[in-house]
């Protein structure tokens, strides 16, 4: 069924929605906190020690009484992946607002759907569309700093974030020296790594520190080529953005 909507469309439908969630719920900027958000839409989140997922989202009631939405949340030490499983269970909590606004009935989605607009719904909350935007724009999409910004979310959710921007732009994630994924939200397929990223990845990774590739040496094309290491003990992973001419 989404297959058949205009991916734009889609696009808008579900930053619309999470706008008018953020707005429910009195939050007006960043960062989200998916914990405030689920409170205030009257969804208690409780811990779940024994469960081998993240969240999951269920109905608790007593007798007499109607059931309650909860999230339980895994024990996990990374406060952005907590965020990240609130804001998901969010998405399946409110994916019906997206697909009624798409005039999709519910006997029509299937589960797979659901859960892919439910992770396109948590991205929106955590990383709202206008917001991130003009706030990529101010920093120059400087990774570091928009995490900063919105440290409820990951690096690489915010990364990913950039490929819903406009600037044409490839991204590639590193992780302990091999490329785990490379993307680009203009080119149906991204091309192999040019020797200025190669130089600029190697730089960063052994540096430990963000880098630049020097612009006046850059290949046609590339318009700016920077690195970010996200380090930590036991694990290295860098975020390469490459920024293209304009389309």
């Amino acid at each position: 069924m989404l297959t058949e909507i205009p991916v734009e469309q889609l696009k808008d439908v579900v930053n619309d929605c999470a706008q008018v969630l953020l707005a429910e719920t009195g939050i007006d900027r960043p960062p989200v906190d998916a914990l405030l958000m689920a409170e205030r839409l009257g969804l208690v989140v409780a811990q779940d020690q024994q469960s081998d997922v993240r969240a999951r989202f269920v109905r608790v009631g007593q007798p007499h009484r109607a059931a309650r939405g909860t999230i339980l949340l895994a024990d996990d030490p990374r406060p952005e992946r907590r965020h990240w499983a609130i804001a998901h269970e969010i998405g399946e909590f409110t994916v019906h607002r997206v697909f009624g606004e798409l005039g999709i009935e519910r006997s029509d989605i299937a589960a797979g759907e659901r859960e892919q607009m439910a992770n396109h719904l948590a991205n929106a909350l955590l990383l709202p569309f206008e917001w991130f935007r003009a706030d990529g724009f101010a920093v120059d999409w400087d990774l570091f700093e928009l995490k900063q910004i919105y440290s409820t979310a990951s690096h690489e959710l915010i990364a990913r974030r950039m490929l819903a921007m406009s600037p044409a732009v490839i991204v590639t994630l590193f992780d302990q020296g091999k490329c785990v994924w490379r993307k680009s939200n203009v080119l149906r397929r991204s091309p192999p790594l040019v020797p200025a990223e190669s130089r600029t990845w190697q730089v960063a990774r052994e540096t430990c520190q963000p880098a630049q590739y020097e612009c006046r040496d850059l290949p046609e094309g590339l318009r700016d080529v920077r690195c970010w290491p996200v380090h930590e003990p036991g694990w290295q992973r860098e975020i390469l953005r490459t920024a293209l001419e304009d389309w």
